[in-house]
């Protein structure tokens, strides 16, 4: 492995696919450039039909992109070698299902080229830590969807590999194993794994990401830290004043946005760019009591929704 390399680095990647009798011409992919740091937890975002599991299934090699080059630890995706450093959990995982967890698991291990006695004491500890009953003995066919999402995130992490490509790992998952997935992608970061995956679930994408893409129709629109993405928008300001007569006052109202009610206290969105730097001095020119003064940020999905409603934009980090 390369040390110096970064754990996914992609450049130019092109994919077109023609669909149907007709071969409609349906561009999946258009020059995309993304890179992944190592340890980094990183959260591909997008609508349906962006083009995330198309870059996903290039980068475990399952599709060959039209141009462009995509390496892993500084290795080729076309390559084994780079496949030997990842392991991948599909958005759809398919099970040979007349297999219990453990036999599915085993069957996986052997191919990995793991040694069986490592597996007969590694499978029982996976399979608990996914919550599943380490001897457990029914046939997977009689499993629902969100037992079906834990044994595949348990094939995952049968080998120990150094990078994790997970497309909508929390899919099928009630609120408690969405949680329990988001401890576990935190978890794989702590032991310097690298965990790059797809989500619709923004929330815990900006729970959990050190960094974030946002892809549309094939192209990356915006990427970088939250903390870069959310500071690159303007907060508002809000301004909480004792009482509420403020909201009276003929003269504050050049000054503020908007005012509302709020328990004893007033609520003022200061108007302008400026922010409160006009207002603050006002309010205590004439003698009014501020409580507080918060600048609110919009949240991942608020700017998610504003980028896919924008055009392209330069990144932000």
């Amino acid at each position: 492995m390369n040390a110096n390399a970064k754990a996914i680095e992609i450049r130019s990647l092109s994919k077109t696919f023609y669909v149907g009798l007709r071969r409609k011409k349906t561009v999946a992919l258009k020059s995309l450039d993304l890179e992944v740091e190592r340890g980094e937890i990183f959260g591909f975002l997008g609508p349906n039909g962006a083009g995330k599991t198309t870059t996903i299934k290039i980068l475990v090699g399952l599709l060959r992109p039209d141009s462009g080059t995509a390496h892993l630890f500084g290795n080729s995706v076309r390559g084994n070698r780079a496949r030997q450093q990842i392991a991948y959990l599909p958005e759809l995982p398919d099970f040979y299902d007349y297999l219990t967890p453990g036999e599915f698991l085993k069957h996986c291990g052997r191919l990995s080229g793991l040694d069986y006695k490592d597996l007969r004491q590694r499978i029982p500890e996976i399979l608990d830590r996914v919550g599943l009953n380490p001897i457990e003995k029914r046939a997977m066919r009689k499993f629902s969807k969100g037992m079906l999402q834990r044994v595949g995130i348990a094939q995952t992490l049968l080998a120990d590999p150094d990078l994790y490509i997970m497309d909508e790992p929390q899919g099928g998952l009630d609120p408690l194993g969405r949680r329990w997935v988001k401890d576990l992608i935190l978890e794989l970061a702590q032991a310097g794994k690298t965990v790059f995956f797809s989500s619709h679930v923004l929330a815990d994408a900006e729970a959990v990401c050190d960094r974030v893409a946002f892809l549309q129709n094939g192209q990356l629109i915006a990427q970088g830290t939250l903390r870069d993405l959310i500071r690159a928008q303007p907060g508002q300001w809000e301004v909480m004043v004792e009482g509420s007569a403020v909201l009276a006052d003929e003269e504050l109202k050049a000054l503020t946005q908007s005012g509302q009610i709020h328990g004893e206290n007033a609520c003022l969105v200061p108007a302008g760019d400026a922010g409160p730097d006009a207002l603050l001095p006002a309010l205590l020119a004439k003698g009014y009591r501020i409580r507080s003064v918060k600048e609110h940020f919009s949240s991942l999905e608020e700017i998610f929704i504003d980028a896919m409603d924008n055009k392209p934009r330069e990144s932000a980090s």
